[in-house]
């Protein structure tokens, strides 16, 4: 492949997944040109192919006419025809891409449909529906742990399969670092931005934490003791405070420092000594 051949800068970069309602992922006026955000930023951005939406709509009919009792002459014309009509068209693509060393082949619809069912039920058609949360898992198994999920203001089916399958998306896979960014007329470019920078922010951290050698990762400066500082700290927070305002955590801490405590105790008793000598 032509592009295999090409030179490449040995720079690592973050790779940002951009998905989401289908005009407000692919168009960049609707978006802000994300794209460029994303590039200008620092970051690598992967964006699905627009084909494999087609082949969702096409899959859709055969659930719906297994599950909902909905025309079976429509389900075998779009799942049994159409589905393979379209994948017969771009064979040759998918075929380069696998033998590409630097590129990924688009998924089955079929896989991605099976990945989607372990979050939410393929029932869920409306708009992008479960789609957009196979997407987001196809993202994560292909490496790509970032991912910019798009949707335009009070889209309920992106708020239902987008937002809300963020928090189980993370149980699943806990390194992922998602961040879902409303469009609207009345929305703030600013804010968009900030969020961008924000998942970019913490992509880079992952990124650095993934390649840092071991002993830097527990220690980046010369001196810092961590031990130490949690230790320090946990002696202010005690010493600081009465007891009765004291959290279990605390208390456990005092009384496995029973020591710090009687000083400080002693302290103050000759302190008030002092006071009452001087008066």
């Amino acid at each position: 492949m032509a592009f295999d051949s090409l030179p490449l800068k040995e720079e690592v970069k973050p790779k940002v997944g951009v998905v989401g309602e289908i005009l407000v992922k692919f168009h960049p006026g609707a978006n802000n040109d994300i794209v460029g955000v994303i590039e200008e930023e620092g970051g690598e951005a992967v964006v699905p192919d627009f084909v494999d939406f087609l082949l969702y709509c096409c899959y859709d009919s055969h659930f719906a006419a297994n599950m909902f009792g909905m025309s079976k002459v429509k389900s075998f014309a779009k799942h049994s025809l159409a589905i393979p009509v379209i994948n017969k068209y771009r064979k040759p693509m998918s075929d380069a891409l696998r033998a590409s060393k630097r590129f990924e082949a688009p998924e089955n619809i079929e896989v991605i449909a099976e990945k989607a069912s372990r979050l939410l039920s393929l029932g869920n058609k409306m708009g992008e529906g479960w789609f957009l949360t196979g997407e987001m898992i196809e993202l994560l198994d292909s490496d790509v742990p970032n991912i910019a999920c798009l949707q335009p203001f009070a889209c309920l089916p992106n708020h239902i399969t987008g937002r809300g399958m963020i928090k189980g998306l993370k149980k699943m896979y806990p390194m992922a670092n998602i961040m879902s960014i409303d469009y609207d007329a009345g929305s703030s470019s600013v804010n968009q931005l900030n969020r961008i920078k924000l998942m970019l922010s913490i992509a880079k951290k992952q990124l650095e934490t993934m390649v840092m050698p071991e002993s830097e990762v527990i220690v980046k400066k010369e001196g810092f003791h961590p031990k130490e500082k949690i230790v320090d700290t946990a002696k202010r927070v005690r010493d600081s405070a009465p007891i009765e305002k004291l959290g279990s955590t605390v208390k456990r801490a005092r009384e496995a420092d029973p020591v710090g405590h009687i000083a400080g105790k002693v302290k103050a008793s000759a302190e008030s000594e002092k006071v009452q000598t001087e008066s």
